[in-house]
């Protein structure tokens, strides 16, 4: 009985040793993926095409969108103010989108 105890003891002591260390998801990569200079991740599909994935750009588009109606608003002094607020809004999206997006010379499909 004390060989059964002891042996139950020692089981007791080293299963918790034995943990298992993970990687988080992000930052492992599959071994397909390949990453441009600029963090782009590309990879040939099965019709042999290569695909990227990269940043689309919304959260530009909104900040832009929202930086752009406070400025407009400031510049369109007269008035009602909506269409400078609107036409701010609008230019502010298109210029934070494309900031956001990176501006690089590599096309995504």
């Amino acid at each position: 009985m004390r060989k059964v105890i002891l042996a139950a003891t020692m089981m007791a002591l080293t299963v918790p040793a034995m943990t298992a260390v993970t990687v988080p998801a992000e930052a492992r990569d599959h071994r397909k993926y390949h990453r441009t200079s600029d963090g782009v991740r590309y990879w040939r599909g099965n019709d042999g095409r290569y695909r990227c994935k990269k940043k689309n750009g919304t959260t530009g588009l909104l900040i832009g969108g929202v930086a752009g109606a406070l400025a407009g608003r400031a510049i369109d002094t007269r008035g009602d103010r909506t269409v400078g607020t609107l036409l701010g809004a609008a230019g502010g999206a298109v210029v934070g989108r494309e900031i956001d997006r990176g501006g690089s010379g590599s096309r995504c499909r």
